[in-house]
């Protein structure tokens, strides 16, 4: 669509919203964000409960069971989640686009919720295996969380808005791990003991997927009450002509899998992403541990103080999201802009986790590791502007699919980091081991987004189009009948 049809749309039909009026669009990203919250809380809470799980010191109620697992076994447990999310990443994603993003994403949590109150019940009555497989069960349902979330983000942000909205729904990641971290450490070690932690985090899951059912909507067009003025403000953004919105389903034979995977921004995003996971999740899943047996912190200590780096994340989620869009409106290029909000993500991190393996730990220096952590993992909000909004960027249509299919080999990092971490730190109190996971993953994060710098674009790819996919199909199967009928002449 040209700027002057949707000039021509917008004077015919008022004036588009300004930006800063709070309307539908923003009501859909608050609750996206508030399932965001909920649904990392579900995932991270795994990883203060184990340590009341396996250590009957850390509680005020000594009644409650307690579990002999070895790194191992808390590793594979940790772990598990991952097994289930990966599986179902690219089925969500494809149904997200042709099916319902809002629906889907609703049942998923619903679900999840339903396990999460399994888990206690599990613990007590089977073995370290049922609670793996209620871990699974929770992953098989949130696979459709990033790639649901990242299809209504395409559908519901302006572009000069993406930044800000697109971070703030996912700053509700780093949220639910901020308030979840620190609520996890008080309730495993007060008097109702670690599967409070469950009860709670599981029964405010299923009141969300139920609010999000009825208030939830998959598009502007579907939104039963949104205003004509908004309405046409998102649609004109988006280059959708008054009266032509389409429906919110994708015809099934339209994905370009093919054009997907041989595009070579498409890779980066999935290098990228598989960076990001094994920082992220090798953080959030050992951070735990590494405060309570080489820092010295109890229970409700090292739950309180692991939440801090990703308080610091939260927060500077919204000035970097800010600046990002400022610098757009600067003259800036979309793609340095997301490069440079991604070099910051990970180089930064990177550095703080290389500079950690020469802080000493063992006279009792605690502050000092905890800021870098601070640090390492603030830094790391750059990435919501960064590489992961860098979806939408190339293909509106198919971000969801793109984010199912790097979020699902980004997965199987996630899986692998608590395990080779369970491998590397053999002994959880030295120091040095816990060095050598340092190095590997400031080489990781290098990496990761050396190939983003490089290979990356923000350009939307020529393959977001269902119509010019069919066309050059077509042109293709009409030059090889031409050549055929040649040669056969």
């Amino acid at each position: 669509m040209t700027a002057t049809k949707v000039e021509e749309a917008n004077s015919s039909e008022g004036s588009p919203v300004p930006a800063g009026i709070i309307g539908k669009r923003h009501l859909q990203i608050f609750l996206l964000f508030l399932g965001m919250t909920i649904s990392y809380g579900l995932r991270v809470s795994m990883s203060v409960a184990i340590v009341a799980m396996t250590d009957n010191s850390t509680t005020a109620n000594p009644n409650f069971e307690t579990f002999e697992w070895n790194s191992g076994t808390k590793a594979l447990i940790l772990s598990s989640f991952f097994w289930g999310y990966t599986i179902t990443q690219i089925p969500a994603g494809y149904l997200a686009g042709i099916w319902s993003a809002q629906r889907l994403l609703s049942m998923g949590i619903f679900v999840c919720g339903l396990l999460t109150l399994v888990v206690p019940f599990g613990s007590y009555h089977g073995s370290w295996i049922s609670v793996c497989i209620c871990r699974v069960g929770m992953g098989l349902c949130q696979g459709c969380l990033l790639p649901c979330a990242q299809t209504l983000i395409a559908k519901w942000a302006p572009p000069n808005e993406r930044a800000r909205l697109g971070t703030w729904a996912y700053a509700g990641g780093q949220f639910g791990t901020v308030v979840t971290m620190p609520i996890s450490g008080l309730l495993a070690g007060s008097v109702i003991g670690w599967p409070s932690i469950f009860y709670i985090f599981g029964s405010i899951a299923i009141i969300w997927a139920i609010v999000f059912f009825f208030y939830g909507s998959d598009s502007p067009g579907l939104h039963p009450s949104i205003s004509h003025a908004e309405k046409l403000y998102i649609e004109g953004s988006l280059g959708i002509l008054p009266g032509t919105l389409p429906k919110n389903k994708l015809e099934k034979s339209t994905t370009p899998w093919k054009e997907i995977f041989t595009s070579a921004p498409m890779w980066s995003l999935i290098i990228v992403h598989c960076g990001q996971n094994w920082g992220y999740w090798m953080l959030l899943t050992e951070m735990p541990t590494y405060m309570k047996k080489v820092l010295k912190f109890n229970i409700e200590e090292s739950g309180s103080t692991t939440a801090l780096p990703y308080l610091a994340n939260w927060l500077l989620s919204f000035p970097v999201s800010w600046l990002s869009d400022f610098a757009l409106q600067k003259g800036v290029s979309r793609g340095t802009s997301r490069k440079v909000s991604n070099t910051i993500a990970h180089w930064g991190p990177g550095l703080a986790l290389l500079s950690l393996c020469f802080v000493p730990t063992n006279n009792g220096n605690q502050i000092l590791p905890v800021m870098i952590l601070v640090i390492s993992v603030g830094l790391n909000a750059g990435a919501l502007c960064g590489f992961q909004i860098n979806h939408i960027d190339l293909s509106p249509n198919y971000a969801g699919t793109m984010m199912s299919i790097t979020n699902c080999i980004a997965s199987v990092v996630a899986i692998l980091a608590p395990l080779i971490v369970g491998e590397i730190v053999y002994d959880e109190e030295d120091q040095h081991l816990w060095h050598i996971v340092f190095y590997i993953s400031a080489f990781i994060y290098f990496v990761g987004n050396l190939v983003f710098i490089i290979f990356g674009k923000a350009e939307i790819q020529w393959w977001n189009d269902p119509k010019e996919v069919k066309a050059r199909k077509e042109r293709k199967l009409h030059g090889n009948h031409e050549m055929g009928s040649q040669k056969h002449i």
